[in-house]
């Protein structure tokens, strides 16, 4: 990732309708992060559909960008058109198909080589879409060690790479054979996002970022980090969607984050005060990653319509 460049420009408020217009006006492409900018949990934030409707109606094309590893893009379909907002698998881009077109078209991941996965099905269904064998996952599920297992449990000599994401049943037993694995230099260590909080209904809970270090601190050794502000994120981006970055806004509700991988990919940034960062965050003159704009909602440009 290359790092942020640090600077003293004051993000601009968005509070009028004459300024919610003059906005849209400027942009052709939203990229719409999810939790927190549409969504909390499985609640729609007030305005959204409305908003994203009325968007569309306008010509504006909507592609939605999220690190959540959790779910294929086909689930996501599904998740979408459950709270009434249409959309088709080319329109969500997340860190689990990014990490499959990255090993496929990038990487050239061989064919007789496959993955160990420690994630959940999201990272499974889009490796398969693409044709790479996977192992892991929710096999690996419910499984222990014993003790006198620690030097003679099963490994798997085809296994080229070890895709990590976030896990709700991670345990030692994939964690030891994950190690075992990354300790061949020429296994490629893959992490779908580094986030280090996953947002939950009920608040936060230790993201990706925080559940991978056990395997860097043993491993001594560095993933490739594919989700949201890193370059491998945004080279899959631009290598499937055509868009005009002098046309592309990046939505999002995190600093570190969403508008980040704006500022990395050299377009325009909003950012949403219905998530994890505050204005108050944004406006701090030591804060480095600043959005170019600040509204409260995305749901606020519903208003233009009238």
């Amino acid at each position: 990732m290359v790092a942020t460049t640090p600077t003293t420009t004051v993000p601009k408020k968005l509070e009028t309708l004459e300024q919610y217009k003059e906005f849209l006006d400027k942009f052709d492409t939203f990229l719409l992060d999810c939790d927190g900018v549409l969504w909390h949990g499985s609640t729609l934030i007030d305005g959204i559909k409305d908003t994203l409707d009325y968007l569309r109606s306008q010509g504006k094309n909507l592609v939605f960008v999220t690190n959540n590893s959790t779910k294929s893009r086909s689930s996501y379909v599904k998740k979408f058109n459950s709270l009434g907002i249409d959309a088709s698998e080319k329109d969500i881009f997340s860190s689990a198909f990014a990490t499959a077109v990255y090993l496929r078209n990038i990487l050239n991941f061989p064919a007789d080589k496959k993955v160990y996965v420690v994630g959940e099905s999201g990272i499974t269904d889009e490796l398969k879409a693409v044709g790479i064998e996977t192992t892991g996952a929710s096999a690996d599920n419910g499984k222990h060690l014993e003790h006198t297992d620690l030097g003679t449990f099963e490994q798997d000599d085809q296994i080229g790479a070890v895709v990590c994401g976030f896990d709700i049943n991670v345990s030692y037993y994939k964690y030891a054979k994950a190690y075992k694995y990354l300790t061949k230099e020429d296994v490629h260590f893959i992490l779908t996002n580094n986030d280090a909080t996953f947002p939950t209904p009920n608040g936060f809970l230790p993201g990706t970022g925080s559940l991978v270090q056990p395997l860097i601190n043993a491993l001594d050794r560095q993933p490739l980090v594919m989700g949201k502000p890193n370059q491998p994120m945004l080279d899959c981006f631009f290598s499937n969607y055509h868009t005009d970055p002098a046309r592309t806004c990046m939505v999002g509700d995190r600093l570190d984050t969403d508008i980040d991988f704006g500022l990395q990919g050299g377009i325009t940034t909003l950012m949403v005060q219905t998530g994890v960062s505050s204005e108050a965050q944004a406006m701090d003159p030591n804060q480095p990653i600043k959005p170019t704009y600040i509204i409260k909602s995305f749901g606020e440009f519903i208003k233009t319509r009238q």
